[in-house]
């Protein structure tokens, strides 16, 4: 039973890691070319915050209670955005940082 439930549940990572379209995102930004992006993608988890914000007006107002999973990844998307701002631009620093240091050339990230 234990085999089985962890088997599922990392195959459905593996599913959400491949085709959620914040998972994709996010990974595009901590490359080195998409790290500038990071800052203006938290306005992409305010608009996660506002869909989730929106799930729970709809369930108080007798919506259909599949709404409570997408408010979950909602928020869980929303928080990940967010904190990913301020990662990423301290990963920017430390990588023009590291590239001042070398004379541009940086293999390491």
């Amino acid at each position: 039973m234990l085999r089985t439930i962890l088997v599922t549940s990392i195959r459905t990572r593996g599913i959400l890691r491949a085709w959620l379209p914040s998972n994709i995102l996010l990974d595009v930004i901590r490359t080195r070319a998409g790290l500038k992006w990071g800052m203006p993608a938290m306005l992409i988890g305010g608009l996660y915050f506002a869909i989730a914000y929106w799930c729970t007006i709809t369930i108080d107002n007798d919506g259909p209670g599949w709404l409570h999973l997408v408010f979950l990844v909602c928020v869980w998307s929303g928080f990940r955005f967010i904190i990913m701002g301020p990662v990423s631009l301290i990963t920017l620093i430390a990588v023009r940082a590291r590239e001042r240091t070398h004379g541009g050339r940086d293999n390491s990230y």
